[in-house]
């Protein structure tokens, strides 16, 4: 099965062509990883996966999601993670990091501890965005960013980035998804600037591709780059998949080894499509047009439908994300299944047994 073949990128070979998603675990304190973490990441690592992504990580404070979100733009926050991305590479997976600034969907509540924008006098802050509209209505309205500001944030991109690349990640990926800063100046339904970073798709696209030239500029070679992208909006008059089809192609020429498609996530209340795969489109639309890696995710939860959208050149590689939260070795059982080795030696005794004993 293809699935559980290797693939190479760059110069970066994965043991197969499953990606642990990155997904928020809301679970640090001033932006630093704790033991949940490293057993959360070293689980899946040993598991089997061939690539885990650490979950979105904040470039600058009040690009949190909320104040429990992992960040990385200092040194005492490299060090702590290096030795996440140690055990992640010592138990034969690559390392990879996505990079992340929440813009208007910043300063929430932890999930299980309340809902919606946490009060100023709570500890909340103002976010950013490209244009002052507020996720919802009654949330705080963001501060329009100026292109000074804009710049600013490049930078700290930048600089979170070679922070990852000395922290010991092989994968740096950029989160411009799901309704957050980057996709926020992607979509026409929350970019209403007039200057070069709004108005047309040139222009909206200029703040990711700004991104991507400047840390391809500032990393070795050696690391390989991802995108995560919404591929669409899901809803008239947003980004749609002509668009992601020509950012793409703008992607590839700065320099992005994989897009990762998913897609929602810009506007509240959005009725994504409940069936299997539902952004498997994506990848398929860009593979068509574009000679470029692609990922997916989107309920993926079968091994043989997997395999089947590689075998059929709709994706390269799939992301997976709720099955890898409830059995952080599905890697392994699927692929010993199907005839394949991802479980580590000390694990030999387990497998090393008549089938109809262990069912």
């Amino acid at each position: 099965m293809k699935l559980f073949e290797s693939i190479t990128i760059k110069n970066l070979k994965s043991k197969n062509r499953i990606i642990m998603s990155p997904m928020a675990m809301y679970s640090a304190k001033n932006g630093l990883p704790n033991d949940f973490h490293f057993v959360h990441y070293g689980s899946r690592a040993i598991g089997g996966a061939g690539i885990i992504i650490l979950e979105a990580t904040a470039v600058e404070k009040i690009g949190r999601i909320t104040p429990n979100d992992l960040c990385l733009y200092n040194l005492r926050q490299m060090r702590a993670l290096s030795r996440i991305a140690k055990f992640i590479k010592d138990s034969g997976a690559l390392a990879g990091i996505q990079l992340a600034h929440a813009g208007r969907k910043a300063g929430t509540y932890v999930p299980w501890e309340g809902l919606g924008k946490i009060p100023l006098e709570k500890g909340g802050w103002i976010p950013v965005a490209p244009s002052p509209i507020p996720y919802v209505n009654d949330w705080i309205r963001p501060r329009e960013l100026s292109e000074n500001g804009i710049k600013n944030i490049e930078n700290k991109f930048i600089n979170s980035a070679i922070l990852a690349y000395n922290a010991g990640f092989q994968i740096i990926e950029i989160h411009a998804a799901h309704g957050y800063l980057i996709h926020e100046f992607l979509s026409p339904l929350t970019n209403k600037r007039n200057d070069k970073y709004g108005g047309k798709l040139e222009n909206r696209s200029r703040f990711l591709l700004e991104i991507i030239e400047g840390i391809r500029e500032k990393i070795p070679n050696d690391a390989a780059l991802f995108v995560r992208i919404s591929g669409v909006d899901f809803v008239d008059g947003g980004w749609g998949i002509d668009d992601t089809i020509y950012l793409a192609k703008e992607m590839k020429s700065y320099g992005v080894d994989l897009i990762d498609c998913s897609s929602g996530g810009i506007i509240p209340d959005i009725k994504l499509p409940e069936i299997e795969g539902y952004n498997v489109f994506i990848s398929e639309a860009i593979k068509k047009n574009e000679n470029i890696l692609t990922s997916v995710v989107g309920y993926i939860f079968n091994d043989k439908f997997a395999n089947k959208l590689i075998e059929e050149n709709k994706t390269d590689m799939v992301t997976l994300g709720r099955v890898l939260l409830r059995d952080p070795y599905w890697p392994i059982r699927k692929g010993f299944d199907n005839g394949y080795k991802f479980y580590p030696v000390q694990y030999e005794r387990a497998f090393n047994v008549p089938r109809g004993l262990y069912g």
